[in-house]
């Protein structure tokens, strides 16, 4: 794949938008409410699959690099051992696949939020069984599936509908305007 000047901008904003989506938090738990996750699928639906992956890959590198860009000002290789680790996994794989879903196809509401359910899904899937084995086999908290359910999903479920609405949008809006 190569990448232009352009191109190489626009990922770079949306790395940065997840940084700044990362310090607009509300802290509630083991995983805190973040902007985090709009911002993720937002770069899918206008940057597209390739270009939004590269966003997220440089998000994950930043923080991993020690950059305190992660919820919490955190940043650095340990948070690998914090419960929230496996959501910033998944950001990358759900920035792919709703760009994946939403470029070249008609630019729809309905396409976009079929999109943001897709990758708010994927985060789920990829946080939640990291956030189970870190508190339980790491730390020995000793949760039930259902606490670690209601404590990485069910609490966030409204917010992440909201972000979803507004994501679909402003991904209608700004699609052809800006990305792929």
């Amino acid at each position: 794949m190569k990448l232009s000047i352009r191109d190489i901008t626009q990922s770079g904003i949306f790395t940065a938008l997840t940084a700044i989506g990362a310090f607009i938090s509300i802290p509630i738990g083991p995983v805190p409410i973040t902007l985090q996750s709009f911002f993720v699928i937002l770069s899918g639906m206008i940057l597209g699959s390739k270009k939004a992956l590269l966003s997220q890959i440089a998000y994950l590198l930043l923080g991993l690099a020690g950059l305190p860009i992660f919820a919490g000002f955190s940043g650095g290789v340990q948070t690998v051992f914090k419960p929230s680790f496996g959501f910033l996994l998944g950001y990358s794989v759900a920035a792919f696949v709703v760009g994946k879903i939403t470029e070249n196809k008609e630019n729809t509401v309905v396409i976009n939020a079929a999109a943001a359910t897709a990758g708010t899904l994927i985060i789920y899937a990829m946080g939640l069984p990291y956030m189970y084995y870190i508190l339980n086999i790491m730390l020995a908290k000793g949760l039930s599936i259902a606490k670690v359910l209601q404590i990485g999903m069910l609490v966030f479920i409204p917010g992440d509908v909201l972000k979803a609405v507004i994501a679909a949008a402003m991904g209608k809006k700004l699609h052809g305007r800006l990305g792929q």
